[in-house]
């Protein structure tokens, strides 16, 4: 009878491990995919290909960008605003993020927090926060504040 019962603690502990292993690899696998898309964001900007770099942000009036001039709405204000801002690649000079935190929330929500830098005749810099959401099988950010 202890055998049995042994056995059965065995059987659950195992389970329990694997379950467990399956949900933490799930969600630091949000946590990977991301680290590449903003990899791929970097490079898309320091070639001046601001649409490569906006294919990440949510196409949807419901987007979220909050900056120095306050919040924006929506996808195509925001694209609009970095055409503006940016007109030509001297101006958009050399991107690099640095990662500081990136926190899973749930298998379809990632916060990071961050800095940036522009390398340019006139360098500039500051942080940011990204909340980045699976929607539709797809990572994209819905709400950026960028300082």
């Amino acid at each position: 009878m202890k055998r049995k019962s042994s056995n059965r603690i065995a059987v659950f502990i195992t389970a329990f491990l694997f379950f467990t292993g399956l949900k933490i690899y799930s969600q630091n696998q949000g946590v990977e995919v991301i680290t590449q898309l903003m990899m791929k964001q970097e490079a898309a900007w320091n070639k001046g290909d601001i649409d490569g770099f906006m294919e990440h942000y949510w196409k949807s009036d419901s987007l979220k960008f909050i900056g120095k001039s306050g919040i924006t709405y929506g996808w195509q204000k925001t694209y609009d605003n970095y055409r503006k801002n940016y007109p030509d690649t001297k101006t958009m000079g050399k991107l690099q993020f640095q990662l500081m935190s990136m926190e899973q929330l749930s298998p379809t929500a990632v916060y990071i927090i961050g800095s940036w830098h522009l390398e340019r005749e006139n360098p500039v810099g500051g942080h940011f926060t990204l909340l980045w959401k699976k929607l539709n099988g797809k990572w994209v950010i819905v709400a950026d504040h960028t300082s």
